[in-house]
């Protein structure tokens, strides 16, 4: 009997082991394996799911604003700009610059058509001209050449541009638009290019050009700046007893600094003459082309000889200091209004050595003193 009651435990526990409640490890990696095999494609989407939730916000949020931010801490610097062949509604330009990135990224961006205009402030002007630029990849320094025609979009602000080259030590110049940007292995995104230059001089020397670090608003590069034409001068002249065939009386050197990095055709430019606020003559500088750095280019004036003389008594010395305002810009017969007016806004003064020029064609007795100055 006792022998029984034993076997009977046994066979007790052992069915007690093997309840649904406590399966063996066996039946239990079976069941899941059975589930898998059943419900693959459930797990699969769920896996799906996760993986796009984790993935297209980095794609189509994520990606554009880190290529946007990096397109923006690019910096732009100029480092040529060859103004040539202008025309009263266009000109030809040749201009070389330089992107610089530190990003890791280097995307390729498709050619664009960026607009060109003065910042005024905080608030860019209406662009005054487009121009074309090239798809670039760009590294760590990247050259962007442009040749080119380009046609003036807007007249007025093509020739308040003009007079700010002109007549400031700094100002901006803001190059906008929007391209394609395309990074390997994801989809072409668009972004914005907004760029603005600033464009600062401290006269001269115009033998280095230093950076800023970062083009404001979204890069900084300073360059030197035609700041008025500081430093103009009429460094030598002789006033001609017989004038020339087309009227002029007086001839001589000017020199004109231009420490900017533009060159600029300017034709044939006319200047009207002042002593004391009258007119006593005009002077013409032929086939003017400015280039950077020293410029010492001929000159010839028409003056009213009598007037000279006239005023030539109040400046006991010999010395009279002429004030020259621009009035006229011609190029190949057609005259440039932007480069005019901006002549015309930037009044310039030299001290002519009358007294001694008179000295060197026998007349140095029309005037007491010798004088001293250069010219």
């Amino acid at each position: 009997m006792e022998k029984n009651e034993v076997t009977q435990h046994a066979t007790e526990r052992s069915s007690m082991s093997e309840s649904p409640s406590n399966p063996p490890k066996g039946r239990i990696g079976a069941k899941a394996k059975r589930h898998c095999q059943r419900f693959w494609w459930l797990h699969l989407i769920i896996f799906i799911v996760v993986l796009l939730v984790i993935t297209l916000p980095l794609v189509f949020v994520g990606f554009p604003r880190i290529a946007q931010s990096n397109v923006n801490d690019s910096t732009l610097e100029i480092q040529s700009m060859i103004i040539t062949d202008p025309r009263p509604q266009s000109f030809h330009l040749k201009q070389r610059s330089l992107i610089r990135s530190d990003s890791s990224y280097h995307p390729l961006l498709d050619a664009f058509n960026a607009t060109l205009s003065i910042q005024d402030g905080g608030t860019a002007r209406p662009p005054f001209a487009t121009v074309e630029l090239p798809a670039v990849h760009p590294a760590a320094e990247t050259p962007v050449d442009l040749d080119q025609n380009v046609q003036v979009t807007d007249l007025g602000q093509y020739t308040n541009f003009a007079k700010v080259v002109l007549a400031s030590e700094e100002y901006k110049l803001a190059v906008k638009g929007r391209t394609g940007l395309h990074q390997k292995g994801l989809r072409a995104i668009t972004v914005g290019y907004d760029k603005v230059v600033t464009l600062k001089g401290t006269l001269p020397s115009a033998k280095t050009h230093n950076g800023c670090g970062s083009l404001a608003l979204i890069a900084c590069h300073s360059i030197v700046g035609l700041n008025g034409l500081k430093g103009f001068n009429v460094t030598s002249f002789q006033i001609l007893l017989t004038a020339s065939p087309d009227g002029a009386n007086m001839i001589g050197k000017v020199y004109i600094p231009n420490p900017s990095v533009m060159t600029m055709e300017m034709g044939n430019v006319t200047m009207t003459l002042f002593v004391d606020s009258l007119q006593i003559g005009t002077s013409t500088i032929p086939d003017l082309t400015l280039r950077p750095g020293p410029n010492t280019v001929d000159m010839r004036a028409t003056t009213n000889q009598s007037l000279v003389l006239q005023k030539l008594a109040n400046y006991k010395d010999g010395i009279l200091p002429v004030d020259i305002v621009g009035n006229s810009s011609v190029y190949n017969g057609r005259h440039l209004t932007y480069y005019e007016e901006a002549l015309a806004s930037n009044t310039l003064r030299v001290n002519l050595n009358v007294g001694r020029a008179l000295g060197e064609i026998g007349l140095g007795g029309v005037v007491g003193g010798g004088g001293n100055s250069t010219a």
